[in-house]
Parts: C-alpha cells; structure tokens; sequence
C-alpha cells in the first residue's frame, strides 16, 4: 500500500511537472510570435514617435501636477493647500507660481520638440541639434512666463463663471459648493488654461489637458474655442463644444449639448480640409437645453432659447425662443418676442 501511495505521488508530480513546462513553453512561443509581430515597422507606421535626445513627450503625469497647481492658485483653499493663513499666502502663492512655471518651461519644451518631429517645422531647419535644443528651451522659457503673466485674469474670468453656475442652479447653497463639486468649474479652469495655452501657440499640451479633463467630467471642449465670461453648463455630462465654436457673455448650456461641425469640405485629393470655421456661433444670453444638436457654422442670436432635443443647422435670429414644433414651422412659429420655456 506503501509503494503503491508513493507510485502515485511520483506520478501525480511527473504529470504536474510535464504540464506546468508545457504551459511555460506554450506562453513562451506565443509571446515570441507576439512581440516579433508588434515589432514589425509596417505595424506601427504612423503609430511611432521617435524621442529627441533627452526631451520625451510631454508627460500627463506632470501635466496633472500642472493642473493642481494652477487650481491651488486660482482657487487657493479649495485646490491644493486645504489650510491656507492668510498672513503666509504671497509666500504660498509665490513658491506655487514658481513650481508652475518650471513645470510649464519643461512641458513645453516637450511639446515644441513633438511638433518639430511631427511636424518638421520649417523655422527650425537651419538649427544644429545643440542650438535648437537651446531655441526650443528659449521659446519655452519665454511661453511659460507669458501664460503665467495671464494667472490674475484667468481668475478673474473663472470668477465670473463661478458666479454663472451659482445664478443657474437654485440647488447650489454657496460658491464654496460651485468650486469644490461642480464639474463645470473643474472643466473650465482647464480649458480656460489650455485655451492661454493655444493662444501662446503651445502644441500638444492645450489637447492632452482638455482630454484629461474630459475623463474627469465628461464635458468635451476644445482649447481652441473662445468662449465668454459667465459662463456655465448645468450637469455637464456629454456636452461636446468644437474647436472653431465662438460663444459669447451670459450663456447657459445643458447637459448633452452638441456644438459641432455639420460636415467637411474636402480638397482635390479628397481629404478633409483643415482649420476653417465649422462650428456654431453663440451670441451673449443664450440658453441651450438639454441634448440640443447646433452644428454647422450658424449663428444663434442674442438672447436666443433653444429647446429640448433639437436639432438646429440655420441661423436663429436674436431673441429667438425654439421648439421642436416651432422648429419643425421654423419661420412661421418662430419670433423674437416668443421666449416660451422648452
């Protein structure tokens, strides 16, 4: 009985050797056949992106750190150092500010050498690799300190915008409330940052920051749409605002509110053509319900109320107030002085 229990155990081990090498040498072969596949060029054409020397992408890591930063700053108490003493904030401020611009300064340079890359920008031909190092590091230099220079009116715009969703929503108590939970202020304290940043002509960064904030609230805005002071979107979540969208002072959007291109033109080899005016235009006072689809480049006049699930792609005059029925008679039912509710 003695022999026969070691006979099986002897077995039993040989088979879970046998099994545990075949597993190991299966895993081996397919991770050889899988690597030797990704490797291939043609299988990352236009996928790969070749480092500078010692200059990396820009990193999100760090872009979120940027991101922290400059809420801290903005809205100090709120972001960043929940205990702030009024007596040591210039200090707070200024070590912050500091900490910002070399991030900045560092991100950018990134940013310039991906464009350079990407891009082969002409007015970097005739550098050597040591002096455009030190041009790109230059115009970073010079970028980060002029978007830090925009710090002072970035909150003041931010504040108004605080003050839009405060007025827009009776559920809010307080302003505290409208900054530290409403995904309208984290998301535009991003784009109105990304968007100094276009202005500044910074690639890349402006894209990768309004991305991250559209992960962290679910509202996608381009950095390169100019969008007015009071501005606010009740909930938030799926409201998509394209690159060339131009909106004015006092506007209210809602959840679910497309403001988007209607098509693309497209050149003689059949491409979409790029950098041209598509998207809406929306006038001061504007208030656009929930779910409504503007596309083209139209314009909403002042003071116009879009209703509920519309879908608008003509001009709508100043004063405007559209229905589904009155659109669908759009002309007839629809006047200036007609500011029906949706």
């Amino acid at each position: 009985m003695m022999n026969y229990k070691l006979k099986n155990t002897y077995l039993c081990s040989q088979k879970s050797y046998i099994t545990t090498y075949m597993s190991a040498r299966t895993l081996a072969d397919t991770l050889t056949r899988t690597v030797e596949a990704l490797a291939q060029p043609a299988s990352y054409k236009d996928l790969y992106h070749e480092h500078s020397d010692g200059v990396p992408l820009p990193s999100s890591d760090v872009l979120e750190k940027i991101v922290d930063l400059a809420r801290g700053i903005i809205f100090p108490g709120y972001y960043g150092r929940s205990c702030i003493n009024p007596t040591i904030l210039k200090y707070q401020l200024g070590v912050d500010t500091e900490q910002l611009h070399s991030l900045l300064v560092s991100q950018i340079q990134a940013g310039l050498s991906f464009a350079n890359f990407e891009e082969r920008t002409a007015v970097f031909a005739a550098y050597n690799q040591v002096t455009l190092d030190t041009e790109m590091r230059r115009m970073a230099e010079e970028r980060a300190e002029k978007f830090i220079g925009r710090l002072p009116e970035l909150r003041r715009v931010l504040a108004t915008d605080v003050v839009a969703a405060f007025n827009g929503d009776p559920a809010a108590k307080n302003y505290g409330e409208i900054i530290s939970c409403y995904p309208v202020i984290k998301e535009l304290t991003v784009y109105r940052i990304a968007h100094e940043l276009w202005n500044l002509d910074v690639p890349l960064i402006p894209r990768m920051l309004t991305e991250m904030a559209h992960s962290e609230t679910g509202i996608d805005i381009h950095p390169g749409a100019t969008i007015g002071e009071y501005f606010t979107i009740d909930h938030g979540t799926g409201v998509v605002i394209g690159e060339t969208c131009i909106i004015g002072r006092n506007v209210k959007l809602y959840q679910g509110v497309t403001l988007g291109a209607k098509s693309f033109p497209l050149d003689k080899d059949g491409n979409p053509i790029k950098g041209i005016p598509r998207h809406p235009i929306l006038e001061d006072d504007v208030i656009v319900y929930s779910n409504a689809s503007i596309l083209g480049r139209i314009t909403i006049g002042k003071g116009a109320v879009i209703g509920g699930n519309i879908w608008v792609t003509k001009d709508v005059p100043a004063g405007a107030s559209i229905t589904q029925q009155a659109h669908a008679s759009f002309g007839e039912d629809c006047h200036s002085d007609n500011r029906k509710q949706p």
